[in-house]
C-alpha cells in the first residue's frame, strides 16, 4: 500500500477519493465537491490516500487551522471492505507523520458526542491512535448533532489550547473560511 498527499486540486486524486467519500459521509455531512474545490483554491486543505495500484483503501481531508501550527481532520474513511484490518490505523500514522514533516506539532479531529455504539467506536478508534477525547460538548447551530474534539500533541511543545472551547473555536473559522466564496 503506497500513500500520497495532494495540496492542490488534482482531478484524477478526486476521481479516486470521491466513492469512499461519498460512501462514508454522503448521508451525514459531506461537503459539495464546489466547497472541496474551494478549500484548494484557498490552498487551505490537503487530500490524503491509501492505495496501491488497483485500488483506493482509505482517505482523508485534512486542513491547517489558520494561525497554529494544528492540522485539523476533517474527513477520514476508509472502504467499507477493507474496515477492521488495520487500514485507519495505517493511513493515521502516514498522516502523523506526514504533519511532523510539514512542522505541525498537533492534530485534531472532531468526532460526533451522541452516546451510540456507532459513535463510541470511532472514539475508541482514535483513543487507540493515541488521540484525547475533550470533555466539551459543541452544538452548531447549523447541524443537529454535538461534537467533542479529540487532540493529538506530535511534540512534547506543543501549544493546544486546552479547553474544547478554544479548539471550536479554531475549527469553525476553518469550516466558516471553507464555505465563503465557493
Amino acid at each position: 500500500m503506497e500513500f500520497k498527499t495532494v495540496d492542490h486540486w488534482d482531478e484524477e486524486v478526486w476521481q479516486k477519493w470521491r466513492s469512499i467519500y461519498y460512501e462514508a459521509f454522503g448521508e451525514k455531512g459531506a461537503k459539495a465537491e464546489k466547497i472541496i474545490r474551494n478549500m484548494f483554491r484557498k490552498q487551505t486543505c490537503f487530500f490524503h490516500i491509501a492505495q496501491d495500484e488497483s485500488e483506493v483503501y482509505a482517505i482523508a481531508l485534512s486542513g491547517k487551522l489558520r494561525g497554529t501550527t494544528i492540522l485539523l481532520i476533517d474527513y477520514l474513511a476508509v472502504r467499507e471492505k477493507h474496515r477492521n484490518r488495520g487500514v485507519g490505523r495505517m493511513i493515521i500514522n502516514y498522516i502523523i507523520s506526514w504533519s511532523i514533516n510539514r512542522e505541525f506539532d498537533s492534530i485534531v479531529i472532531e468526532v460526533e458526542a451522541e452516546q451510540t455504539p456507532e459513535n463510541l467506536a470511532r472514539i475508541r478508534f482514535w483513543e487507540k491512535c493515541n488521540f484525547m477525547l475533550l470533555p466539551y460538548i459543541h452544538h452548531y447551530r447549523v447541524v443537529p448533532e454535538p461534537y467533542q474534539a479529540m487532540v493529538l500533541k506530535l511534540v512534547p511543545e506543543a501549544e493546544l489550547p486546552e479547553k474544547g472551547e478554544e479548539v471550536f473555536h479554531l475549527i469553525e473559522r476553518f469550516h466558516k473560511k471553507s464555505f465563503q466564496g465557493a
